[in-house]
């Protein structure tokens, strides 16, 4: 029953891991929108949608890798590997 152990533990990594690097991502890049948006404001509009569609998929990759953790605490393929080997 240590499988299950270790998948509970990967899962934490991969929903941690994600969101950290989520919100480090988001920052980063949500700075750098105000400084340029600073050195040339009449391009703003034109950034924010840029910034906007890319917050969008830097919350799509953590939301996937979500599910992914999920989908390997719920329905565990390796617990059926488990249950066939010889003993």
């Amino acid at each position: 029953m240590e499988v299950i152990s270790f998948v509970a533990l990967a899962a934490g990594l991969i929903i941690g891991l994600g969101a950290l690097g989520a919100c480090v991502g988001i920052g980063i890049m949500g700075s750098k929108f105000l400084e340029s948006a600073a050195r040339q404001p009449e391009l703003m509009n034109e950034l924010q949608t840029m910034m906007f569609l890319l917050v969008g998929l830097i919350d799509a990759s953590f939301i996937i890798g979500t599910g992914i953790a999920l989908w390997f605490t719920t329905a565990n393929p390796f617990l059926a590997q488990i249950a066939n080997l010889p003993k």
